[in-house]
């Protein structure tokens, strides 16, 4: 398509990106907000700490399973109706949360139909940024609010949910995600679709049915871990052999001309796949040390919610401050560099928390960690999403926008279901420095796939 087919910014841009880092915003918010409420929840449904970790756990699961389907379906109905479509079913999710009974119907709400919705509404929150702001510097703008308000919600979740929960009830966190989709509603109708859809884009069903069952099987296989090894195995060897069938499924569609869910020629590009692995591990890191520190604070520390999530705003902020910095950083450091950076302060961040929730009793401690990690969170984020992003044209932003969250929200079902695995095995002080050990050597996982980045991948 010819550049110059559509405007380098959107008519009434600022409510474009406003609505667009909203949207990011209550999805990130959903993941973690759960996380204080964790006693509150399990008293009034009747049901345990690791029934609110399953809620969470498939609440995350649901979205990255769904994410590459989401992404497709762009294509061929086009990215604001799918946008659009994503918000209604989020927000019948968010009320009938707010209305559950019991922990099925919680799940029915929060874990499926919010899930459903946000693989329908984020793949358009990336592709439209991607094309409604053409270069570098402009997108690492564009990209630092969406992904500041996206990591502020899942940094902030925990605060604004204690809030909630201590003044009202945890159901009114529910009602509040849906107050929020409505104001995204009322600002998105200036988006005006860069691309035209596609009806005539075939869309590959038995491919999406096998990539989600692969990654349920393989997240499931880590939820069983702490009740049965052998189940656990089980598990993750279907899942492995459902997603093998899956990669040669495509294999054989695209060598045959047709079209498959995901095109495997996307993983040939090894900038692209390098930055995949760090968005991937960004978010376990975020969202494993959240569930982490949150649910050893209430469980373990009887902490309540608000007082919870006031130590969170240490992440919280860090975030903001460094994810509001990303055009100005971009201008002067290569993403490779900030990218390290960021694996390499979060990391400190989570050694910090180790050593000092194990020195000291007092809620203090956890700040200095929780703000390194923030911050090192917030200089990354941007610059992944923008490395895997910028490395595809046009055509092909729907496929590598559905895959590029895909990871990330896989990575945030890894983080949730490691992490709560090893907690839940031993709510301790043993179990809470276990959990963040091999949340740290995830950490630095990511600091060498980050060094292996071109040098090339460099500042606007």
């Amino acid at each position: 398509m010819v550049e110059t087919a559509r405007p380098a910014q959107p008519t009434g841009h600022g409510r474009v990106l406003a609505a667009l880092a909203l949207a990011q915003f209550i999805c990130s918010f959903a993941g973690s907000n759960m996380n204080v409420m964790i006693n509150d929840i399990s008293e009034d449904l009747d049901t345990t700490v690791q029934g609110v970790q399953v809620a969470i756990t498939v609440f995350l699961l649901v979205m990255a399973a769904l994410m590459i389907p989401g992404g497709k379906l762009t294509d061929r109905y086009g990215r604001k109706r799918c946008f659009l479509t994503g918000l209604v079913v989020y927000a019948i999710g968010a009320l009938l949360s707010a209305a559950a009974p019991g922990l099925g119907v919680l799940i029915l709400g929060n874990s499926i139909l919010e899930g459903v919705g946000t693989a329908l509404l984020i793949p358009p929150v990336y592709i439209l940024t991607t094309l409604l702001y053409p270069d570098v510097t402009s997108r690492a703008r564009a990209f630092g609010v969406v992904m500041a308000l996206g990591g502020v919600g899942a940094a902030a979740g925990p605060l604004i949910g204690g809030l909630i929960t201590t003044a009202i009830s945890w159901r009114a966190a529910f009602v509040f995600q849906a107050l929020v989709i409505g104001v995204i509603v009322v600002l998105s109708r200036r988006i005006d679709d860069p691309l035209p859809p596609d009806p005539t884009r075939t869309f590959d069903t038995a491919g999406a049915v096998l990539s989600a069952v692969g990654l349920v099987l393989v997240v499931m296989g880590i939820l069983a871990a702490d009740n049965n090894v052998w189940l656990m195995i089980v598990l993750l060897v279907l899942g492995a052999l459902v997603l093998w069938w899956f990669f040669r499924s495509a294999r054989a569609k695209e060598a045959s001309g047709r079209e498959p869910l995901l095109s495997l020629r996307l993983f040939d590009n090894r900038t692209s796949n390098l930055g995949l692995v760090t968005q991937n591990v960004q978010w376990l890191l975020l969202m494993g040390t959240s569930f982490t520190v949150a649910a050893y604070l209430q469980v373990v520390r009887e902490y309540d919610a608000v007082q919870t999530g006031v130590i969170f705003t240490a992440a919280t902020l860090g975030l903001l401050v460094t994810s509001l910095s990303a055009e100005r950083l971009a201008g002067r450091h290569s993403q490779r560099t900030l990218i390290m950076t960021g694996f390499a302060v979060s990391t400190a961040g989570v050694v910090v928390l180790i050593v000092l929730a194990g020195s000291f009793s007092t809620a203090w401690a956890f700040v200095p960690g929780l703000l390194l990690t923030g911050l090192g969170l917030g200089v990354m984020l941007t610059p992944s999403v923008n490395v895997v992003q910028s490395s595809f044209p046009e055509e092909q932003q729907g496929e590598i926008s559905g895959l590029s969250r895909s990871v990330s929200n896989l990575g945030s079902s890894f983080g949730t279901a490691i992490a709560g695995t090893i907690l839940v095995a031993g709510l301790s002080k043993g179990a809470y420095a276990a959990a963040m050990i091999v949340l740290a050597v995830f950490g630095l996982g990511g600091l060498v796939a980050a060094a292996l980045l071109p040098k090339e991948t460099g500042p606007g």
